[in-house]
Parts: structure tokens; sequence; C-alpha cells
């Protein structure tokens, strides 16, 4: 019989992932609690980890499985924080999330996981996993398009994606919660987490403020009129339109950052239009690529994710060394380096990779 470690966070979606394990009687199942870097410095004010380590124990002890708790915090300084403030630091827009995934549930979780004689982990992602007559795994968007999470595992390798398992990823939501009242578990009605602590509980300018120093200078127009002014390029991202301290104009036209000059460190803005330069564009290159399967290796059609929560779009990807370069059907809003792409043929994940440049 295999072990699984689930990795339970408190909320239902895991907990309805152990459950559905616990009642198959295929596997030897036990709930663990990862306790990340924040939850004990605790400086930005409320994280509630202390509730979502109960409500995790008190599940568990529900569905009569052993519980743990792990301390990954210094792993998690080390591979998703520190890389989230040098991504920022170095100008590009890094994405924690997708990170987090690949080194820490998929990274340093798998490795705890595997020395402590599991043979896998599962989670409570809307993702699919099936194995083909290869005999390799593949990643499915989820059943429930409105929580489909596959996005997030762009970066996992075949190794990692061998290790996982996702019973709920072909339960849509509300029958997932149905599931969760027939079985009586405590938090069955408990509200989704709006992600990692310090991304769902601050504004991300209000975090990396403690780490990266601000550097006023100017907002100007495309054609370098002075608008106002920012306290630090890092606190931006291209595209984005709250937040920029300006006023619209009278067609109630909002500005938006089209784009950000380190030289002179002006951040660069524009009245969001389709025409506005360099806000909309076709072609970008991808770093860093990660195959779950055979890689690509010709020029060809494919669906790229650009970011998550955006459906698939048509694009001809084509290999350039260890790169690739995309480009896009139609125009995509506000791309961003350091951002990720997941690239998928029909729903099926395959890939995914690090914007490095954008055209």
């Amino acid at each position: 019989m295999k072990r699984i470690l689930v990795a339970m966070s408190g909320g239902v979606d895991s907990s309805v992932a152990a459950y559905l394990l616990n009642q198959g009687g295929k596997y030897e199942i036990e709930g663990c609690y990862m306790k990340i870097w924040l939850e004990e410095t605790d400086v930005f004010g409320e994280c509630p980890w202390q509730q979502d380590i109960d409500d995790a124990r008190a599940v568990a002890e529900q569905l009569g499985i052993p519980f743990r708790v792990v301390n990954l915090i210094d792993e998690y300084r080390a591979r998703v924080v520190d890389y989230m403030i040098s991504g920022y630091q170095a100008g590009i827009t890094p994405n924690p999330d997708v990170m987090c995934n690949r080194e820490i549930k998929f990274g340093a979780f798998l490795e705890y996981a595997l020395n402590e004689g599991f043979d896998a982990v599962a989670t409570g992602h809307y993702v699919q996993s099936r194995i083909n007559h290869q005999g390799t795994t593949e990643l499915w968007e989820g059943s429930d398009k409105n929580k489909d999470q596959s996005y997030f595992l762009a970066l996992l390798n075949q190794d990692q994606a061998a290790r996982g398992l996702f019973p709920v990823g072909s339960i849509p939501k509300p029958e997932l919660r149905q599931i969760a009242k027939q079985a009586g578990l405590i938090n069955a009605d408990k509200k989704d987490s709006q992600g990692i602590c310090f991304i769902g509980k601050i504004k991300i300018g209000d975090f990396l403020q403690e780490y990266i120093p601000d550097h006023p200078g100017p907002i100007v127009s495309a054609e370098g009129k002075h608008l106002g002014d920012h306290q630090g390029l890092h606190r931006f991202t291209l595209g984005q339109r709250k937040g920029l301290g300006i006023p619209s104009n009278t067609d109630h036209k909002f500005y938006v950052v089209i784009a950000k000059d380190y030289q002179k460190n002006q951040l660069i803005a524009a009245f969001e239009d389709p025409s506005t330069p360099r806000l909309y564009s076709q072609e970008v290159v991808l770093r860093d690529v990660i195959w779950n399967g055979p890689p690509i290796r010709d020029e060809r059609d494919t669906l790229i994710k650009p970011r998550y929560r955006d459906p698939s779009q048509q694009a001809r990807i084509t290999p350039e060394g260890e790169k690739y370069r995309i480009l896009f059907e139609a125009p995509q809003r506000a791309l961003t380096p350091g951002q990720i792409a997941a690239i998928y043929d029909g729903e099926r994940l395959i890939g995914g990779g690090v914007y490095e440049s954008i055209h």
C-alpha cells in the first residue's frame, strides 16, 4: 500500500483531497501542514496560520489519519521570498505562486515526504493527472474551469508531476463543498484563502518596502510630459492602472503603466487604449523553459496561457537554442518580463517558461 503525505492547508480543497484518498482504502494517508516564512515573523499583522493549523489538525482527527507539521521557513525564504525580492530589484515582475509550487510544494515538501518514506504527495489543486500509455504522467486542466490551477504547475518537471496526486481536479467546486458537508468536515463552509499570507493580506508594495528602499522619481507621458511622482519603480508593473496617483482626464480615460526607464528612474504612463504604444504585444521570448514530457523541437502551433485566469491563446512557438520565441495570433495586454507563460496542447499542460523579453 502506497504511503501518501497530503498537504493540508486548513482549507476545504485539501481537506476533501485527504478525505477522498482516505475513503478509497488504496493508500496509507497522513496529513501535513507546511509552515512557511512569514507565519513565524508575522511582521505585517494578521496571518491566520494558527487557525489554519487547528483546522487541518481537526480534519485529520475527523478522518482518523495521523497529522504532522513541517517547518519549511528557511526553504521558503531562500527559494521563494529571496527570488521575489531579487526579481523586483532587477526590474522584473516575478511570480511567487508558480515558484512556490515548484520549489516548495513539489520541491522541499516533496523531498521531505520522500525522505520520510512516503511514495507521493497530494494537494488540493484543481488539476487532473493522467498516466498515458507510455507510463508518464500528464497534467490536464481542472474540470471546473473557473477554478483550474494548472497554470501554477507550469514549471513542474516530469519527476515532480509523477509524484503528485490531485484528487479534487475532476470535481466542480460546488460539488466539492457538498462532499465536505456530507462528510461533516469542520471547515466545509470555510472561505477560500486569498493565497500566501503576505500576498493575500497586504499590498505587495507594502511588503517590498521592507526590503527594497524607495527611490522616488517622476511619472512621465510617452512624450516626456511630467504627470506626477512615484516612490520607486519596483512598486509598479506593466499594465497597472490603479495606484498611480494620476487623475483621469475629462473623458474619464485612465492612465496605465506602459514602461519603466531605470536609467532615468522614470515611470512612463499613457491613457489606456488598444492603440496605446508598448501596452500590447504579440511576440515574446521565453527562458528557463520546463517541459512535462518531450520538449518541442520544431516550430509549431500551440496554446499559451499568458497569465493566470487568461484563456488559452493561439500562438506559434519556435525553438531558439535553449529559449523559445512565441508569436501570439492576437496582441496580448501588458506582458511582463519575469512572469510565467504556460504552454498547452489542448487542455493538457505540456510546459512553461519565464518571459525574458517582450517585443
